[in-house]
């Protein structure tokens, strides 16, 4: 740190003619330069939301700037960003989220975020938004439950990437050998306890620890961007078919469906589109057969979704709705069987299916424009059946700049879709900006997400800021928070990332982001020009959306008093003598 000036500083600098930063012409520079910074900002998609923030709302950002300053001098500190290299050996520069995440949940940020009205949940996907202790807990008293593998689980290696599920069996406990020895017979149901108990070494301790290590990308994995982001996809690919047997069946996934619906809640969401592969079977209650389709699954889903609105705790949880998706992957005929599916399903379930998509990894499945035939005889499909299901697509999920999966931001937009899930590399294309503005068309942003899975290394580098900046509307969403590492249901995380990370953010930038997550929300079903429409009417508008944005901003202004109050500087209260 450079010695305050002194009076020889100044002679100094009398002597050399260098100007003072008080003199007219250099005053007039930065005049110029701060006029530039505001003309710029003018193009921010959160420039309306910043304009109209009541006195109230404007209070509690300035308390919150303060806040988010202090935190930066004496939590956010190289010399503990160098603790935790001496301690682990294993730093990322700019601060990565599996090192950050204890310290950022002690902050005062922290406390403050969590209570955020965060509006709606637009982008993740059922399977992975499971409480993994919980569930873990649930499935040791559920009677039948069972775990199952192809192979031998007696090695390490084994352990470690051999595929097993959870099931339901009526088969008791037997003398036969353990799912842990080289005796195995394969497809064989074990059941969850005696396997638990009888894990190698640890036991039941150890056993639920593996499960999670199975399911989840450890902070370990999560650290090793060397191995680039292919070796972390199929990891993440892994955990879902795991997760999708722990929960699908029942007894569980009804508890499950209510569960999460309250800690959706309890973090400031009060509607979610979720989406699912329907890739995993499902069981109803004692039956060894898997379901016939998933018919059962979207009916319970329905149900425990309607009780949980219905209940004391959910009365103000404005629902959710399901974005049907298939595994991008498929060949023509398995893309077609799900097309059919959705269809049927979507006669079956019209309030609860909102919309059609495609999952997995966008490098290593088909692309759109591969997919074209397919997608227009799916729309055709959709008229003939009377339905209309719109699209919601994942694209730009990529590093790449021009190859097949970097345009599927092109034939998303050509498609017509409603919102885009990432839009990770859409910075990079100024005509697909600006048509996605005209559009108006939605960016589910995933910070964690595309952090975890090796997109970015960190906050700091995460590409968002460029599409705030040139006045695209985006919502943060948490994607797959059991397998990520987030530990929760809820948005927190991610919002409070992304007010650290950024300083053109702030809580008035939060809470555009949050109203934006509303205001595209598919509340219910829309033509296109109603879709349009409401969007642009806002608050304004006279059906469901604009009571929820009135809603919603209630919420917002409560939680900017409640900010003021607790963290405000009391004005009335006299100096002591």
């Amino acid at each position: 740190m450079a010695p305050p000036p002194t009076a020889n500083d100044d002679a100094w600098e009398q002597a050399e003619g260098v100007p003072r930063l008080d003199d007219p012409f250099i005053q007039k520079y930065l005049q110029g330069r701060d006029s530039l910074v505001a003309q710029e900002k003018k193009q921010r998609s959160d420039r309306v939301f910043r304009e109209n923030l009541s006195p109230m709302a404007a209070e509690a950002c300035s308390i919150v700037d303060q806040i988010r300053f202090e935190e930066q001098q004496t939590l956010w500190t190289k010399e503990y960003e160098d603790s935790l290299a001496e301690h682990d050996g294993d730093i990322f520069p700019g601060m990565m989220f599996s090192l950050a995440k204890d310290r950022m949940e002690k902050s005062k940020l922290w406390q403050i975020i969590r209570r955020m009205p965060k509006g709606a949940l637009l982008h993740c996907h059922l399977e992975a938004m499971v409480d993994l202790d919980w569930a873990l807990e649930e499935a040791f008293a559920t009677d039948g439950v069972h775990i199952t593998s192809p192979v031998s689980l007696s090695t390490v290696a084994g352990r470690l990437k051999a595929p097993f599920s959870f099931t339901y069996s009526k088969a008791k406990a037997t003398d036969s050998s353990s799912i842990w020895t080289d005796l195995y017979v394969a497809e064989t149901p074990v059941p969850l306890s005696v396997a638990a108990d009888s894990f190698p070494e640890t036991g039941r301790n150890g056993f639920v620890e593996w499960v999670k290590s199975r399911c989840t990308i450890t902070p370990e994995e999560h650290l090793k961007h060397h191995e680039g982001p292919n070796e972390v996809w199929r990891k993440f690919m892994s955990c879902f078919p795991i997760l999708g047997s722990l929960i699908y069946y029942e007894p569980i996934f009804r508890k499950f469906v209510r569960r999460m619906c309250q800690q959706l809640l309890d973090d400031g969401v009060y509607y979610v589109d979720m989406r699912a592969a329907f890739y995993t079977p499902y069981r109803r209650l004692g039956c060894e057969n898997f379901d016939d389709g998933y018919f059962n699954l979207l009916d319970h889903l329905e149900d425990e979704i309607e009780n949980f609105k219905e209940s004391k705790e959910g009365k103000y949880f404005w629902g959710a709705r399901m974005i049907w998706t298939t595994i991008r992957s498929f060949d023509k005929r398995g893309i077609i069987d799900s097309m059919k599916q959705c269809i049927d399903m979507k006669i079956e379930f019209p309030e609860l299916i909102a919309g059609y998509d495609l999952v997995g990894q966008e490098d290593s499945g088909r692309p759109l424009q591969d997919l074209a035939p397919e997608l227009f005889w799916f729309k055709k499909r959709c008229a003939e059946e009377g339905v209309d299901i719109p699209f919601f697509f994942h694209a730009g999920e990529t590093l790449g700049d021009g190859d097949t999966t970097d345009e599927n931001l092109f034939d998303a937009v050509l498609l017509g879709t409603r919102r885009i899930g990432h839009g990770f590399s859409l910075y990079k294309h100024p005509l697909l900006i600006d048509m996605v503005k005209e559009k108006k068309i939605l960016v589910e942003s995933c910070p964690v997400s595309n952090e975890v899975l090796r997109l970015t290394g960190s906050i700091m580098s995460h590409p968002l800021p460029a599409l705030l900046a040139r006045g695209v509307a985006v919502s943060l969403c948490n994607d797959d928070p059991a397998i990520l590492g987030q530990g929760s249901n809820g948005m927190t995380h991610d919002f409070w990332q992304a007010l650290q990370g950024w300083d053109n953010l702030g809580l008035a930038g939060l809470g555009s982001l949050a109203e934006n997550s509303v205001r595209w929300a598919s509340l219910e079903d829309y033509s296109p020009k109603e879709w349009l429409q409401d969007i642009k009417d806002g608050t304004f508008g006279k059906g469901v959306r604009a009571q929820r944005l009135k809603e919603w901003m209630s919420q917002w202004e409560k939680f900017c008093a409640w900010i003021v109050r607790e963290y405000g500087v009391d004005e009335d209260v006299e100096p002591e003598e």
